[in-house]
């Protein structure tokens, strides 16, 4: 079996969000949706485009203000107090910043030099222009302009698998930041993704890992076993979503062939 790793940065950016921590007390970011919010105008912490570091300055400042110092903070408190004041982060925010550290690394240098934002009009464009982030959403990513389509047996790490096209699901996307192969063919693809199942409730949402194990290499991607939480076919969520979208293995388009 071989084994191909994003590169440590872009590992290390994953787990800023994954083992999210203030003091002694760690969480996961929480899955942050501005469709039930609508905001647009306001700090990147609070509409789910925030760095880790944004992140971790807002909820410190918001802390302080309520009188929580950094000594007084736990698991819970923290989990909960983050959900509470909406500081998280959405799919498209944590697929930005995993894949900006990783175009940086391969030499690319700024992600928002090669993303396309067409189709928005002059005001639309402007505010792309302006706030690359915040107008970065799966859509972007999907695009032929940005991305290239590929065969799921041709995955590596860095590439993306986007869910788009579903009318009673958000569009929604998984970073593949670990592939596992025998033979020169996928067995394990691994992605983290910033998602909220029903099941999770107020609390439990956020960025997690998960993997599809490769049972036939001849069939596609969705006849494989998708595990999430544990979770495996109808049970998973994440594949139901999967299931009822245009879902596709992409890669950036400017990457070289691995």
């Amino acid at each position: 079996m071989n084994l191909k790793l994003l590169s440590q940065p872009a590992f290390d950016t994953i787990d800023q969000y994954l083992h999210f921590k203030i003091g002694a007390a760690e969480c996961a970011v929480p899955y942050y949706n501005n469709r039930h919010l609508k905001q647009r105008a306001a700090l990147r912490a609070t509409i789910g485009k925030g760095s880790p570091r944004e992140i971790f300055d807002e909820t410190e400042i918001l802390g302080l203000r309520q009188g929580i110092k950094p000594n007084m903070w736990n698991d819970k408190i923290l989990k909960e107090f983050m959900c509470d004041h909406n500081i998280g982060i959405d799919c498209s925010g944590f697929a930005y910043y995993v894949l900006a550290t990783e175009n940086k690394v391969r030499g690319f240098g700024s992600l928002d030099k090669h993303l396309h934002f067409n189709g928005r009009g002059i005001l639309g464009a402007l505010r792309a222009k302006l706030r690359p982030i915040e107008n970065a959403d799966v859509t972007v990513f999907a695009s032929d302009k940005n991305s290239i389509a590929l065969p799921w047996q041709k995955t590596a790490p860095g590439d993306f698998i986007t869910m788009t096209g579903a009318e009673i699901e958000r569009n929604h996307i998984l970073v593949v930041d670990r592939v596992e192969y025998q033979n020169f063919v996928p067995i394990v693809i691994h992605y983290v993704n910033a998602i909220a199942w029903p099941e999770d409730g107020q609390y439990g949402h956020g960025i997690r890992p998960g993997k599809i194990e490769i049972l036939n290499p001849k069939k596609t991607l969705l006849e494989q076993k998708w595990i999430e939480k544990e979770k495996t076919g109808d049970e998973n969520p994440t594949y139901l979503r999967a299931k009822i979208s245009t879902t596709e293995v992409r890669r950036l388009s400017w990457w070289q062939q691995p």
